[in-house]
């Protein structure tokens, strides 16, 4: 390559620089290479990934070091959940009776309020309504009874009849199943049974031994239902102060919060199950089935298991609907029993709930089932008011971390400790309007 360089008119310098090229390597190889025979170099593999940038590795390990810090908190909690599980558990036996006398108290206590209101000593208040409660509730048992008995024996022999029809029906077509056969089939069963005596008797004890203990957590709920109601109005009080002025307005709050929580699902599903009871008894007695009276009853406490607890109790009644009736009457109870359970669930549930603790269908069964599957029915019974109360915490947390202050309540109060050493006590300091529709604590 010829550079030509002018300095001005006078000075021109031609300078010949030479291409720089590997050692030993020459023109005439240059020459080789550019002609047509002679075998060429393989080109470099071409990808379609981009190259990585210089910033790659510094993300790739910022990334992973998060996801560790991640992981180890995850792990962290969920320990710190197993080990709350592992407590709770082998303190069931006293937290049991803390939560039923809780969930009764939310019933009773609106008529202990109203006593004290009119000045009924708070002792008196709570014996007076507690002993109505227990009086009210041995008589439903003390009518059920003899209704149970004497129709219980019309049922086993509607159900003798009925597994006799099951016989005949199965010697016929399309089964064509001869007698012998049936006969070493119930022979089976029963050999079955004798060889496993031992086994029912222990669970026969079992279930005897679980109803001695329900009666002694019952008798200890109870007890503490009458403190409850006596002392209610002290406890959260005394909760705020064991913790400072700024977190005692928080406890104090979700006290409240976790109280009406209580209250309104106690008093919600009771108008359900009611409703429930009544209309599928109704047609219960208008159809002729028996034990009308046990199978309300037993619709009523259903009620207090959402969803599941309506479907067993359905259930129950279509199956004594089939054993005393028939197929068709057992077709017609099931038919009310859907009816009247969509009804419930699509109308009234909406209206009587309102802006309540509203739980997705999946989260209640789901709740049902872990609870069930935990503690048996008392954990089915309870495993939906303990989702609404962590549902409300967590409502609460969210809103707190959102700066809307959820300790202020729907009366527009805000709860606040005072006190010395002689005591503490809860006053309510307005520090908003009300709220539309709300309600006193």
């Amino acid at each position: 390559m010829i550079v030509s360089v002018r300095s001005g008119p006078r000075i021109c310098v031609e300078i010949d620089v030479m291409r720089l090229r590997p050692p030993g390597r020459s023109t005439d190889d240059k020459a080789a290479a550019s002609s047509p025979d002679a075998p060429h170099p393989e080109k470099a593999a071409v990808t379609t990934a981009p190259a990585p940038s210089a910033e790659r590795g510094p993300k790739l390990r910022a990334g992973s070091r998060k996801l560790a810090i991640a992981s180890a908190q995850f792990l962290l909690i969920v320990a710190a959940v197993v080990v709350l599980g592992y407590v709770l558990g082998r303190l069931w036996s006293i937290l049991l009776p803390v939560v039923l006398g809780l969930l009764i108290a939310t019933v009773l206590w609106p008529a202990t309020r109203f006593l004290r209101k009119h000045g009924w000593p708070p002792a008196l208040a709570a014996t007076t309504v507690l002993l109505a409660f227990i009086v009210a509730f041995v008589g439903i048992i003390a009518a059920i009874a003899p209704s149970v008995a004497d129709q219980v024996t019309e049922l086993a022999d509607a159900a003798t009849a009925a597994l006799q029809d099951v016989q005949e029906w199965l010697q016929g077509p399309p089964f064509n199943l001869g007698e012998d056969q049936i006969g070493e089939a119930v022979d089976s069963v029963i050999n079955s049974i004798q060889g496993n005596a031992q086994n029912i008797a222990g669970y026969a004890l079992t279930g005897v031994s679980a109803v001695g203990n329900s009666l002694i957590n019952l008798v200890l709920a109870l007890v503490l239902v009458f403190f409850f109601l006596k002392d209610g109005p002290r406890f959260v009080p005394w909760l705020a102060a064991q913790t400072g002025p700024k977190a005692g307005r928080h406890a104090a709050a979700l006290s409240y919060k976790t109280w009406a929580t209580l209250s309104e699902f106690i008093r919600q599903q009771a108008l359900v199950g009611f409703i429930d009871a009544f209309f599928i008894g109704l047609g219960l007695w208008i159809l002729g089935v028996p034990l009308v009276l046990p199978l309300a009853v037993l619709t009523f406490f259903g009620g207090f298991i959402p969803i599941i607890g309506a479907f067993v109790a359905g259930a129950f009644a279509v199956l004594v609907a089939l054993v005393s009736n028939g197929v068709t009457t057992a077709l017609i109870v099931l038919g009310i029993v859907i009816l009247v359970q969509q009804i419930e669930g699509n109308v009234l549930q909406p209206i009587i709930q309102g802006r309540g603790f509203n739980l997705h269908a999946a989260v209640v069964i789901l709740a049902v089932t872990a609870g069930s599957s935990l503690a048996g029915i008392t954990g089915a019974f309870l495993s939906v008011p303990v989702a609404a109360l962590i549902a409300v915490i967590y409502r609460y947390v969210r809103d707190e971390l959102d700066e809307r202050n959820p300790e202020v309540a729907d009366d527009g109060t805000r709860a606040r400790i005072t006190g010395d050493d002689s005591g503490a006590e809860i006053v309510h300091e307005q520090v908003a309007p009300p709220a539309e529709g709300g309600r006193e604590h």
